[in-house]
């Protein structure tokens, strides 16, 4: 028996996209489950693209970073319950923030290595319903009973509740390693590599205002399906201003000098679900779809935010793409005034301000702002954690299609656990 001939990398092409408006925490969306958001979003990418017949993708993939134990399986029940066939395997990925991208990668890669020829992909994360967890002598209490053989047994473990043991646990936007919140985490960065108030402002207002003008003039109008009667992001705020925007007290980075983040210049706690259409040039063509985009290039990183140079900036937790970008565009030859568009996930402004200055650092060129994040990004649309990166790679594959070839797009998505996933689309 000859031995088989190692997979050929193949192009793998972004068809489209699909989401729902992404709504601000406790509001239109607060009895969605991550499910009901995917499903809509998935039945939006069904429709638009004709994906109810049998086998029309072979896999989807897709995570929340905020699950509840119903989300077991959370992938492959939402195909359960959406019109994609119902054979199509699914399976769950958690990467954080950069869920989303991540899941998109694991699908092209199978792609690319010819093991399937359409996949869908992307997350859902509902801030709003987050689960909340036993305290932790409650649920020692309560298997106790379980294993008890008598009554008197049982009677005896339940006689050790205490009122206390019932209070439950509110799950924490903090990194176990140091107990500190995302914000307070990117306050130290920020002054680390000293990110002023008005610079967030500016950055702040541009996203919103670029996204109101994105919505003006159609660009979502083949992105974005309607969810319990929001057509658009809630968090959207058209006339938003530097100057209003000022008048807002800080709320990160207090203990510190002059604190400069605000809910402003960060992005608030969102619900949301995003999904991406990969597959290889064949199925593209033989469907007479014109790809958006082609994915690629893409890179992964961390930082020890726990025991490295924080202070200093070089491993603040955000900081990761700030390693992974010049890797990525190392190994493909590649400089930053290669890409026509960069689209940097606006977990906080002072994030994305000093990732631009520790890519200057390391002797990359300087991002030209109109080039950044044209279309609005997180600071503007909402984060719903597991959602961002395919809502990026949508937009930025639009984005693409609108100019003549060959240009470029650059992704750079921060994640917790001092993380980063970066990704490279090109229009050829």
């Amino acid at each position: 028996m000859s031995p088989l001939e190692p997979p050929r990398g193949r192009r793998v092409a972004v068809i489209g996209g699909s989401r729902v408006p992404f709504a601000r925490a406790d509001g239109p969306y607060a009895t969605a489950s991550n499910q009901e958001m995917l499903t809509a979003a998935l039945d939006g990418l069904v429709e638009r693209y004709g994906l109810d017949g049998p086998g029309a993708v072979g896999e989807f993939v897709a995570g929340a970073v905020l699950k509840h134990s119903r989300d077991f399986n959370l992938a492959r029940e939402t195909v359960l319950g959406s019109a994609l066939d119902a054979r199509t395997p699914a399976y769950d990925i958690q990467q954080a923030c950069g869920t989303g991208l991540q899941a998109v990668i694991a699908a092209a890669n199978k792609i690319a290595l010819g093991q399937t020829e359409a996949a869908v992909a992307g997350g859902a994360d509902t801030a709003s319903d987050a689960p909340l967890g036993l305290d932790d002598r409650l649920r020692r209490i309560l298997l106790e009973t379980r294993r008890a053989k008598t009554a008197g047994g049982r009677l005896r473990a339940l006689a050790k509740l205490r009122p206390g043991h019932l209070v439950p646990e509110i799950p924490r936007n903090a990194e176990p390693r140091t107990g500190l919140s995302m914000g307070e985490h990117a306050a130290v960065t920020g002054r680390a590599w000293g990110i002023g108030r008005e610079a967030q402002d500016e950055l702040a207002a541009t996203s919103h205002q670029r996204l109101a003008a994105a919505y003006e003039r159609g660009f979502f109008q083949d992105l974005v399906v309607p969810f319990r009667g929001l057509t658009r992001d809630q968090n959207l705020r058209p006339g938003c201003t530097v100057e209003q925007l000022a008048a807002l007290k800080p709320v990160f980075g207090l203990a510190g000098p002059e604190p400069t983040m605000t809910a402003g210049n960060s992005t608030p706690l969102t619900d949301g679900a995003a999904l991406v259409l990969l597959a290889s040039e064949e199925w593209a063509r033989q469907r007479g779809l014109e790809p958006l985009a082609w994915l690629t290039a893409y890179e992964t990183a961390a930082v020890d935010f726990v025991h490295g140079d924080a202070a200093g900036g070089a491993d603040g937790l955000l900081m990761a793409p700030a390693h992974a970008v010049p890797r990525m565009l190392e190994r493909a030859g590649l400089g930053l005034a290669d890409f026509a568009l960069v689209e940097i996930h606006e977990a906080f402004a002072s994030q994305v301000l000093a990732t631009l200055a520790a890519w200057e650092k390391r002797g990359l060129a300087p991002v030209d702002r109109a080039r950044l994040n044209v279309a609005g990004s997180s600071l503007a649309t909402g984060h719903p954690f597991a959602a961002t990166g395919a809502r990026i790679v949508a937009t930025l594959a639009t984005l693409l299609s609108e100019r003549e070839g060959p240009v470029r797009g650059l992704i750079s998505v921060c994640a917790a656990g001092g993380q980063g996933v970066t990704a490279v689309l090109e229009r050829t």
